[in-house]
């Protein structure tokens, strides 16, 4: 258990943490969210011990440990990858590491007596340490994340692939608590529900903060909420918390309705005038005092997008036959395609298939090897890239979106200022004169969406567009894209996002081949199911040649004579939790513990019961084949 005490932090003005309070217990999986700069951050790190807090402390055991990974970590250039990803004192990862090292040297020399007697020595290490479970577990996280260079320096990487690198490393060190700062941005959308999977099932304790709804209901349990300095804390996931926000907000508006009543009551009292200052009336003039000054918290911060957008006509974009090549890789192959208006456009595919490339090539940024693109005389593009080389920190706030319009009109024909559009994307008058450096990322990339909004487009590019924004900036984005007249074009790898704004897809196959499918991203995943499963059925059974016959190993043969004993251990976990949930009555903390210790032993079972059902095949099939 990690327990934080009465943390207070400001920056500048802002005050980040007022005087918060929390437990962290035992296989907690919490989702921390808040508007873009309220200090999710900072939060995260005061508990990891990065950037401790200005008053309060942070209590827990002396053998507690702390994973943490940050949202653009820094990474040692001059480490091989492995030195990264198996770093650190615990006994299991020196031993780990020795292993993978005394490996990496026999591939490189196969016949060196030295190398096979250090694998030896290692390898009984690992029996000692009983490291081999841990190792398993470690390789299967390198595998799933495509990690398979561990001689390579880090310096030598690209960003996504040290993203996915120092992934790795947090995952694989054990860690009473892990503490992730947006795990999903820059994963391509196979990698994010992997991962999400595989939190699931995580041994430890989980703090994140993320951007990506499906993530947050499906990995967490509890949700914290930074607001204005206060922290609240919401048992369930991110739907029970919409939910329970709602309630929360609805009876602080009738509790703040309530007090005005009263202190009306009492002021009119006080103004009738009291014959005796008795100690009794001196009390109650002192209340009056103490009501006058409390304050409530009903303001919502709203963020309006209410930008216009320039007329277009009947021809967007006209795509015929255009390929572009890089570096010997083909990223785009005689791809074709009509854009009308209406369209909403959704990009995706593995990281560094080309899908920027794509968006560069319809703006006109690149030139494509071969091909056209025609764009129609009215289509006025607002370009939303995924990098910060926009903004000039030495430039206010102000004076940035100035520099595209100082008045804007809305489709209803309203004027509206720069310093007006400022306030409604949560810039008070007062911060409108800071400069952009003094933001935090979030605050910049809604900065920086101002600006693109501004424009007035008629055709938007949106790359990675969630990346870095919180969940009450997309919220409304996504509600302003369903009012949006134009044509609408997105890369993201944010499940929910896709579902909620588009309604076709561009989908990067590899060696440049992209398909185009109608509907969005569940449609996707749906029809790419029903093909796996259908290919499945197709498939004929063959009978194994002699040459191949399979046998079982001896850890094959040792787990299909203990699985079934699991599996009866598992369902008798099962009955118990379920009738511990019955128990446990109208304890709502107590069922949602239970809830969630019933859904990990499911998962668990269904695991189990397909392992068995596999090993069973195969012992039936050696018998046919003896």
């Amino acid at each position: 258990m990690l327990m934080i005490e009465n943390i207070y932090k400001s920056y500048g003005e802002k005050v980040l943490f007022n005087d918060i309070s929390c437990t962290i217990a035992e296989k907690e999986r919490i989702g921390l969210i808040g508007v873009n700069g309220t200090g999710k951050s900072s939060f995260l790190k005061a508990i990891a011990g990065i950037d401790a807090a200005e008053k309060g402390s942070i209590h827990h055991a002396k053998d507690y440990r702390i994973e943490y990974l940050a949202q653009e970590p820094e990474l040692d250039e001059n480490q091989t990858v492995m030195e990264h990803i198996y770093y650190g004192e615990a006994p299991i990862m020196k031993v780990m590491r020795d292993y993978e090292e005394a490996l990496l040297q026999l591939e490189r020399e196969p016949n060196s007596e030295l190398a096979q007697s250090r694998l030896l020595q290692t390898q009984q290490k690992m029996d000692e340490a009983e490291a081999w479970e841990a190792n398993t577990a470690a390789k299967t996280v390198l595998t799933k994340l495509g990690i398979t260079m561990f001689d390579k320096k880090v310096g030598e990487l690209s960003g996504g692939q040290k993203k996915r690198v120092s992934i790795a490393k947090a995952l694989i060190q054990p860690a009473d608590l892990l503490i992730l700062d947006e795990p999903t941005n820059h994963l391509d959308n196979d990698t994010v529900e992997w991962l999400e999977k595989y939190l699931q099932t995580y041994k430890g304790s989980l703090l994140l903060v993320t951007h990506d709804r499906y993530f947050l209901n499906r990995v967490t349990n509890k949700i914290y909420e930074l607001d204005k300095g206060n922290l609240y804390i919401y048992e369930g996931n991110y739907e029970m918390f919409l939910e329970k926000k709602a309630e929360r907000e609805a009876l602080e508006i009738a509790n703040e309705a309530k007090h005005q009543n009263t202190l009306k009551r009492e002021l009119a009292w006080l103004r009738r005038g009291a014959k005796a200052r008795t100690t009794k009336q001196k009390a109650r003039i002192e209340r009056v005092e103490e009501m006058k000054d409390k304050r409530f918290d009903t303001k919502k911060q709203n963020l309006e997008f209410q930008v216009g957008s320039t007329r277009l006509g009947k021809k967007v974009m006209e795509i015929t036959n255009i390929s572009k090549t890089y570096e010997d890789r083909v990223l785009i192959r005689d791809f074709s395609n009509l854009i009308i208006p209406g369209d909403r456009i959704g990009i995706i595919g593995p990281n560094g298939s080309g899908k920027s490339t794509l968006l560069n090539l319809l703006a006109g940024r690149i030139e494509p090897d071969s091909g056209e693109i025609e764009i129609g005389e009215t289509v006025k593009i607002g370009y939303y890239t995924q990098g910060d080389q926009e903004l000039d920190g030495e430039m206010r706030m102000i004076d940035y979106i100035k520099e595209v319009a100082e008045v804007i009109h809305t489709k209803d024909g309203q004027v509206i200022t720069a310093e007006q559009m400022l306030e409604r994307f949560l810039f008070s008058r007062y911060e409108q004169y800071s400069y952009i450096r003094k933001l935090s990322g979030g605050e910049k990339r809604r900065l920086y969406l101002l600006k693109v909004l501004m424009t007035e487009p008629n055709v938007l590019f949106l790359d990675e567009p969630t990346n870095d924004l919180d969940t009450q900036t997309l919220s409304v984005l996504e509600e302003y894209l369903d009012h949006f007249p134009g044509v609408v074009i997105t890369v993201s790898h944010d499940r929910y996002f896709l579902d909620r704004v588009i309604d076709e897809m561009f989908i990067f196959e590899g060696q440049g081949k992209i398909t185009h499918l109608f509907g969005n991203y569940s449609d996707y995943l749906e029809k790419k199911q029903a093909i796996i499963k259908e290919s499945k059925l197709e498939k004929p059974k063959q009978k194994p040649l002699k040459e191949t016959k399979r046998k079982l190993s001896y850890n094959e043969k040792k787990e299909y004579e203990t699985i079934e004993d699991v599996i009866m251990e598992l369902e008798s976990k099962l009955e118990e939790l379920q009738q511990a949930i019955i128990d446990a009555g109208s304890d709502a903390g107590k069922v949602q513990e239970l809830f969630t210790q019933q859904q990990e032993v499911e998962s668990e079972l269904e695991a189990k019961m397909e392992r068995w059902e596999e090993l069973s095949l195969l012992v039936e099939e050696i018998e046919k084949n003896k």
